[in-house]
């Protein structure tokens, strides 16, 4: 597997992986890891619901970066710097998109 290929495939593997306990709720408030706004530092109550939908965008995220990278890496016209452009901004707008949803479901009347 060429170098950058694995790299983002590793990265939607990783991605995916750190989806997993907040999704499972195994989590508990903390500074480091998680969906860390104010309203789930000030609440945990809202901590493990928000942090489990936000894992799922997560998961989904990593999901989308290793099918992108795949499938992106067998288009034959596609330069390398291309090819890492296209990846990147697979991950980083999954990854905006899942912040703002999760914004938006913890901002909603509970």
């Amino acid at each position: 597997m060429p170098p950058i290929l694995f790299m983002y495939v590793a990265g939607g593997v990783l991605l995916a992986a750190l989806s997993v306990p907040l999704i499972q709720k195994r989590i508990p408030p903390n500074p480091w890891y998680g969906f860390r706004v104010r309203q789930t530092l000030d609440n945990p109550d809202a901590w493990y619901p928000a942090n489990a939908y936000a894992g799922w965008r997560l998961c989904w995220v990593g999901i989308a970066t290793i099918v992108g990278a795949v499938m992106l890496y067998f288009v034959p016209t596609l330069s390398l710097d291309a090819y890492a452009l296209g990846c990147s901004a697979i991950t980083f707008m999954g990854l905006a998109v899942g912040f703002a949803q999760s914004w938006r479901y913890l901002q909603l009347p509970k």
